[in-house]
């Protein structure tokens, strides 16, 4: 267990305010279908664990997984959690991201990833794969039956009052399954250039003091790494920051001391991933070698990593 300042949803829940009246009950068939899904004892433990590893003086690094392979050879490296990229995931299984893959097909990811991994697993879910909250109450539903302890819902282009509702469905659907997920709300402000450059800090925090109220533990604002506006962020957000890095961005221990809870790679390592087999593939078609192979997992290694699970809840 990590030392430091971590945090900790209080035991009655977030306050939903004005979005959880707009929201109303779910239907009565999608709130037995949540009960029906409790997490198990072990499930339980690991959302604990999850929760307890943000923290300010050793934040909690993801390095994106894709797949069962992808997941246990990052879990082998050390990862105390396993997150999904959503677009990983979807090129992976042949579709493009962006709320183009089919919800089926990406909790079908999300099950096979917890069943092979000992460590927490938290699911990029998009914008929760749905055209409204219903769906997106079926999508947390599907997660929690896949051994998922955490999600991250974005609001891309959408309006914000629209996430904000999303995630207070997810909140609900949640507590009424008696499981404690980690709600992540990722803003797309910055990564997406939304909205004039000079309000955006201010438009960011808005939405994020939005998302909190309507049930978010996080929030994640990939496409910043200007330290002052990092700083901004983490000083006017109650809940654990998360930002994404790469090549350029400050390490996450200066990370840690701007205030951020939350280090992910994004679809980063996928891109890395399929960098690697185009060069080896342009090396043998161009120039009939091999070098870009040297380096590769060897072979016994990586068939051991898949020989058996590892995650199975009990």
């Amino acid at each position: 267990m990590r030392r430091g300042t971590y945090y900790q949803r209080p035991v009655g829940g977030p306050r939903f305010g004005k979005v959880d009246v707009d929201v109303g009950f779910l239907p009565e068939r999608a709130t037995r279908q949540c009960l029906a899904t409790r997490m198990t004892a072990t499930q339980q433990a690991k959302a604990r664990l999850f929760r307890s590893l943000h923290t300010l003086a050793g934040p909690l690094t993801l390095a994106n997984a894709w797949d069962v392979a992808s997941a246990r050879v990052i879990e082998s490296a050390g990862a105390p959690a396993i997150a999904t990229t959503s677009a990983g995931v979807a090129w992976s299984l042949g579709s493009p991201d962006g709320d183009a893959l089919v919800r089926d097909q990406a909790l079908e990811t999300i099950s096979r990833i917890t069943a092979a991994v000992a460590v927490p697993v938290t699911a990029d879910i998009e914008g929760g794969y749905g055209q409204d909250a219903a769906d997106v109450a079926g999508t947390i539903t599907g997660v929690l039956a896949a051994g998922a302890v955490g999600v991250n819902i974005e609001d891309g282009t959408r309006p914000p009052g629209e996430l904000a509702t999303r995630l207070a469905v997810a909140r609900r659907t949640a507590d009424r399954a008696g499981a404690d997920l980690f709600l992540n709300a990722r803003i797309d402000t910055y990564l997406l250039g939304l909205g004039n450059p000079d309000t955006r800090l201010e438009e960011t925090l808005s939405r994020a003091h939005m998302y909190v109220d309507a049930g978010a533990d996080g929030i994640f604002v990939p496409g910043v790494t200007d330290t002052t506006t990092i700083a901004a962020l983490a000083k006017d957000i109650s809940g654990p920051l998360n930002v994404m890095a790469g090549p350029g961005a400050p390490t996450v221990a200066e990370l840690g001391t701007l205030g951020v809870a939350r280090v992910s790679l994004g679809s980063g390592v996928a891109q890395a991933a399929y960098a690697a087999a185009r060069r080896a593939a342009r090396e043998l078609f161009d120039t009939g070698d091999y070098g870009s192979l040297l380096g590769a997992i060897p072979f016994p290694e990586l068939n051991g990593l898949l020989s058996e699970p590892r995650g199975a809840l009990s």
